[in-house]
């Protein structure tokens, strides 16, 4: 198996600093280029403090000059906020800078708010159309000039400028429906999932749908398969329950983005009562201990084995979740230590 990280810039309120913020998130990734994480993830979110990313190209491009083997993936870029040129070069840009680390996700976003901001008048749930159209446009921007007259992007003769160092730059789908499953491995992409907090079925779930789009395809493809999950490692009862307070908080953060259930200000999503939320297993502690990988380094171990006996190729260690500084490190320094060398 292997490890990939994703983490963002977060604050979970204003009284924290912002260059103690930037300084944490590079050091995390500098460790993960130290013990042999395969690839760092930058997410894009917009005009939201717990998720600080208005261009996952731009972090990258940081990130690229402060590591020395980590590949920089973008975890994921919304199709839809973008124009095709203006992408590819961004990203391009990237891997020319890199030496040709870039891994290239491409989405179709989580929240009807920030579509509400970015681009007025779409529905998250048509968003998809969006990512189908311009993930080709992309390859062939690469490749020498296209004109193209497409549903939603249309422009005269243009190529990308620069092109990627790499001669085949890996393509990456944001996946959970079996439409995008089809979709991906059609179209040559690996997948990367996200279960939330659902239970262990969600991750069998997903590869069942991988299986099938592989059979569809006609069987000769072998996308790789990654799983993210929020990861604690803790050794104590106090980082336990520091932990399963602050992903409560996050989960509490995400419901009111998700189901607009309440307000924004400043960029700080107000936290829905955990009243409304009780009997859901997204808030639940016990379902939450045993769904996300959290856990002793030993627990944490089962977990990963267990999916990787499902098919799982590479794991996520999902790192932000309002989780302080020291506990991210702590956490990340247990699973250096204690938990990848259980897969070498």
């Amino acid at each position: 198996m292997k490890f990939h990280l994703a983490i963002n810039l977060e604050r979970m309120n204003d009284r924290t600093d912002m260059d103690a913020v930037q300084r944490h998130t590079l050091e995390m990734v500098q460790k993960a280029d130290q013990t042999g994480f395969e690839t760092a993830w930058a997410a894009e979110h917009h005009a939201l403090e717990m998720t600080i990313a208005p261009n996952p190209f731009q972090i990258l491009t940081w990130w690229a000059g402060h590591t020395n083997n980590i590949r920089l993936g973008s975890g994921v870029a919304n199709a839809a906020y973008w124009h095709p040129i203006n992408l590819a070069g961004e990203a391009a840009m990237v891997d020319l800078i890199s030496g040709g680390r870039l891994e290239l996700g491409l989405g179709s976003g989580a929240y009807q708010r920030e579509f509400d901001r970015m681009k007025p008048g779409l529905q998250q749930p048509d968003s998809w159309r969006y990512m189908q159209e311009m993930l080709p446009l992309i390859r062939e921007l690469w490749q020498g000039d296209v004109e193209h007259d497409g549903e939603y992007w249309q422009f005269p003769r243009a190529t990308s400028c620069p092109k990627p160092v790499q001669k085949k730059v890996p393509f990456w789908v944001a996946a959970r429906s079996p439409i995008t499953f089809d979709y991906a491995v059609a179209n040559d992409c690996n997948i990367m999932s996200w279960p939330l907090t659902k239970p262990f079925a969600e991750v069998e779930l997903y590869k069942t749908q991988l299986d099938e789009a592989i059979a569809k395809a006609g069987g000769n493809v072998n996308p790789e398969f990654a799983l993210m999950r929020h990861t604690s490692v803790y050794a104590n009862e106090t980082d336990r329950q520091t932990s399963m307070n602050a992903v409560r908080k996050v989960l509490s953060q995400f419901g009111n983005l998700m189901m607009k259930a309440g307000d924004v200000t400043n960029g700080f999503p107000e936290e829905i009562p955990m009243e409304k939320l009780e009997g859901n297993f997204f808030v639940d502690p016990g379902m939450l201990e045993e769904n996300l990988m959290f856990g002793s380094p030993d627990q944490v171990v089962e977990k990963l084995k267990r999916c990787e006996a499902v098919g799982v190729d590479t794991y996520i260690y999902y790192a932000s979740m309002g989780l302080g500084i020291n506990e991210q490190k702590r956490s990340m320094e247990l699973f250096c230590n204690e938990v990848m060398p259980a897969f070498k």
